[in-house]
């Protein structure tokens, strides 16, 4: 076992935050804040804020987790060592339909916004964006944690000339009454918004494969929930003071519209487009790595065919575990491309996955004081036990809120939920033993 090849650690403390961040600024923050102001007008920017604090309750579990465990495909590995290994791997298994949806929208956004200059074909861009993103990760981490980095920093620099070049444009009377709406809508708006920070936990994946990993972690996956926060209040306020909050809740494109008001459109269509594709690009390559990882932790721990668990002598990468969500990706194209439901079926099994890993590290507070001594980010135990039945009530609340925008997705998650259970039942009798203790 010594000899065996292992993951590359070649992600360091800013490429954990450009990780984290890279799932979080994706494809929202140019769409949501509209129907966002719709709902809170002004108060979207509170709203932002609220929405904030059940993701913080989780990130502070996050941080402790992965200070105190980091491993590849954390997200299975901590439920599956101490919930259950059928916990852990109905949350991944889950996950592989949300994984899917979410490089299905990502993708098709992209494309979209592509289209706007250059006309390409839908599905075979969107087959070609796949092959260039698990390519790259293929190759290896550092690459692709590289590569983030630089695509973080470009749309980051984009955000950053769009709030200067706008704030002088922007009028005060576009923010009274502030709490137009009144508390309602700043609550009804917050659902909306929690999708915002979605994936800021993204570094905890790749834990074998990141430097320092019990003191990076909890670090980068702060960095990368407050960095997240201020970019989103930067882009929305200068976006409701621009257009005022009527403009900005019937817009279709919010930011680009708000753009175009002080640049012009000449500049501003080109420039937009560039910071989705970046937004975009960055959130592709960062949900690859993080979906070949807990496919290859499955592997690693026998809930899955063994081969997925191998690691590519030269790349040190998990190679089949990528051609595999690779070949995932392309099936999911021949799906119908339903936005809405694409995107439930990815918010529920990341809720899941956030609640459980917040049991397990009620767990760990309560049973396992030696794991819990070895975190360098470490709260006492009883403020961890409290904080972990924190963010599992928070997750579940959410999952339920959703089942008044559409229940289709909560039948197909089932369906596919009670196929994995069959494989997990098939396996554990005929196939490889299911680990249950840490590897």
């Amino acid at each position: 076992m010594a000899d065996a090849p292992r993951l590359r650690q070649g992600v360091g403390l800013l490429s954990v935050v450009a990780l984290g961040m890279g799932l979080a600024v994706g494809v929202s923050i140019f769409s949501v804040i509209a129907p966002a102001t719709a709902l809170a007008g002004p108060a979207m920017l509170l709203a932002v804020v609220v929405a904030a604090v059940p993701m913080f309750i989780i990130a502070v579990t996050y941080a402790f987790m992965g200070s105190a465990l980091p491993t590849a495909g954390a997200s299975y590995e901590w439920p599956r060592r101490f919930l259950s290994p059928a916990t852990g791997f109905m949350i991944a298994w889950l996950r592989i339909v949300g994984s899917v949806g979410a490089m299905l929208i990502l993708a098709l956004v992209l494309t979209r916004y592509v289209s706007m200059i250059v006309p390409v074909p839908t599905k075979p861009t969107m087959l070609a964006v796949f092959a260039l993103v698990f390519g790259l990760n293929l190759v290896g981490v550092a690459l692709a944690a590289r590569v983030q980095t630089l695509l973080m920093g470009a749309l980051i620099l984009l955000f950053v000339v769009f709030a200067l070049w706008g704030a002088p444009s922007i009028k005060p009377a576009a923010f009274t009454p502030f709490i137009s709406e009144g508390w309602g809508g700043v609550l009804a708006a917050t659902p909306l918004l929690i999708g915002l920070f979605f994936g800021i936990e993204a570094a905890t994946e790749v834990g074998d494969e990141v430097r320092n990993s019990r003191r990076a972690i909890p670090i980068g996956v702060a960095a990368s929930i407050l960095s997240a926060m201020a970019l989103y209040l930067m882009v929305a306020g200068v976006a409701i003071g621009v257009l005022g909050p009527e403009k900005l809740a019937a817009s279709e494109t919010p930011v680009l519209d708000a753009a175009a008001v002080f640049m012009g459109h000449d500049v501003a269509g080109p420039l937009i487009v560039v910071a989705a594709v970046l937004a975009i690009g960055k959130s592709l390559n960062a949900l690859a790595m993080v979906f070949s990882r807990y496919l290859y932790a499955m592997a690693r721990a026998g809930a899955l065919p063994s081969p997925l668990a191998r690691i590519h002598p030269r790349f040190q990468t998990p190679h089949i575990a990528l051609a595999v969500a690779f070949g995932f990706c392309c099936l999911g194209l021949l799906a119908p491309m339903n936005l809405t439901a694409l995107f439930l079926a990815v918010n529920v099994p990341t809720l899941l996955k956030y609640g459980a890993t917040c049991l397990a590290a009620v767990r760990i507070a309560r049973k396992h004081p030696e794991i819990h001594a070895q975190a360098v980010f470490r709260p006492n135990r009883a403020f961890v036990a409290v904080w972990g039945w924190l963010g599992a009530v928070a997750s579940l609340v959410v999952v339920l809120l959703g089942l008044t925008t559409d229940w289709k997705p909560y039948v197909a998650l089932l369906v596919w939920g009670l196929i994995g259970a069959l494989c997990y039942a098939v396996r554990g009798r005929f196939g490889a033993p299911i680990s249950e203790t840490a590897q």
